[in-house]
């Protein structure tokens, strides 16, 4: 047997005992050591200090060239400088009063102007207020309780959201949630149409994310969303797209490149300029249940719901990411997959991805990748080996997240690029001797 697991595992606890130690500490008093839960890889994960443009310092020292941009958030990457200056700009003007803050309108304004679906928007403070939100706004328009939601879909924390189809894996999640969820396939209309030719009578939404990024990054086939929005119609039902991360896409998120606009839409990530964020709209008739001019409105509160800091950040974010932009760094996220792809090939591993636009995944597996079931397939089959990938770009001083997503920044240069695929071949041919004794039946 080889020891190249335990060599890059030594390899990275040499690299990182500062960050060890401070695991030590932070365990003491937050489980696991942290408030969240993606974060998280054995033997623990590095602490990063400092972010500037598209490199990350960790506690260490050690550099890395940054393709996780938190988990997508950071679309100009850290510390970028019209965000820092629209930032602190606000600052000295206080950061939130329990009154209108002015500074959400013209990002409200932007975002109705830019997203075909959204007449009116409202904010909150994360994807998964907005998702839960667009719930409610749905469920309320129509009467109705039943949530239509995709197998191994990411949704953000609330109940709804982080059910499953397995009540064992859903640990404080209440039985009688489950009442309201129909469990379907990504990109299998006849689930779907299952589930409503039974129970249109109780269905209130479809709640889709157009191209699932937590969920491995499965591509929606030609006419999957146009066949939702088909469905919904017939069936007189809403269709809420999640575009927390698909928004990136194109100026108006990933409904504008399908020709497809849902009734509610919830967004997130790069509209807060890296603070924290959410905001839900859609249909002027849906969003006009949270005006509490009217009688029977839908109570919506937030202590820190468009905070102006976040507002005027998130603006000069949404400002920067014109089309142009966004084509670039879309640009850049093919040729990092191609890259990734030919490196898979050249070492003779079964091993592909699937990318759309500026966001990547890597899958250790065989054959078509249509649904998140085929990505958890994979996952599974895999072994260790998305572990020592991981572990083994780190050490190569490249970050990106453990279960192998990557996505690109507007910092991001072409030389970054062509070192990201560089050092992925790089650590690909060194694991080739591992592939081979563990997984022989992944080599070409």
């Amino acid at each position: 047997m080889t020891n190249i697991p335990q060599a890059i595992i030594d390899h990275y606890l040499e690299r990182t005992p500062r960050s060890q130690a401070l695991t030590t500490r932070a365990r003491r008093v937050m489980p696991g050591g942290d408030t969240r839960t993606g974060t998280f890889y054995a033997p623990y994960p590095a602490y990063m200090v400092q972010g500037s443009g598209s490199t990350l310092t960790d506690l260490d020292g050690n550099q890395y060239l940054d393709l996780l941009n938190n988990f997508t958030s950071l679309v100009h990457g850290h510390a970028h400088p019209d965000l820092l200056r629209a930032a602190m700009g606000q600052l000295p003007n206080g950061t939130a009063y329990a009154s209108p803050m002015a500074p959400q309108i013209e990002l409200a304004e932007l975002l109705c102007e830019r997203v075909p679906s959204v007449d009116m928007v409202r904010f909150c403070n994360s994807g998964t207020e907005a998702t839960m939100l667009s719930v409610r706004a749905a469920r309320a328009f129509t009467g109705r309780s039943g949530i239509i939601k995709m197998h191994g879909a990411y949704h953000g924390s609330h109940d709804l959201a982080a059910a499953t189809a397995d009540p064992e894996a859903d640990r404080g999640i209440p039985d009688g949630l489950r009442q309201n969820i129909y469990f379907a396939t990504f990109n299998d209309l006849d689930s779907i149409e299952t589930h409503l030719r039974a129970n249109a009578d109780k269905i209130a939404a479809i709640l889709v994310e157009p191209v699932p990024n937590a969920g491995g990054l499965p591509i929606p086939k030609e006419s999957y969303l146009q066949g939702l929005r088909a469905l919904a119609d017939r069936y007189d039902v809403l269709l809420i797209f999640d575009e927390v991360i698909t928004l990136r896409l194109s100026e108006g998120g990933y409904q504008k490149i399908a020709g497809v606009t849902p009734d509610l839409t919830a967004m997130g990530k790069i509209i807060g300029g890296g603070f924290a964020v959410g905001a839900f709209g859609g249909k002027r008739e849906i969003m006009q249940q949270f005006d509490p001019r009217n009688k029977e409105h839908i109570t919506h509160s937030g202590t820190f719901n468009g905070h102006s800091v976040t507002m005027a950040a998130g603006l000069a974010s949404v400002k920067n990411l014109d089309q142009a932009a966004i084509d670039r760094i879309n640009t850049f996220g093919q040729i990092l997959a191609k890259g990734f792809d030919d490196a898979f090939a050249e070492a003779g591993i079964a091993g592909q991805t699937t990318s759309v636009g500026s966001l990547v995944q890597v899958h250790w597996q065989k054959g078509e990748i249509g649904n998140m079931q085929d990505v958890a397939r994979g996952f599974k089959n895999a072994g260790d080996l998305p572990y020592l990938m991981h572990l083994e770009l780190m050490n190569r001083g490249v970050f990106a997240a453990a279960r192998g997503e990557f996505n690109i920044s507007t910092v991001l240069t072409e030389a970054d690029v062509n070192r990201a695929i560089n050092v992925f071949n790089d650590a690909l041919h060194y694991l080739k001797p591992h592939v081979a004794e563990v997984n022989a039946k992944l080599l070409l």
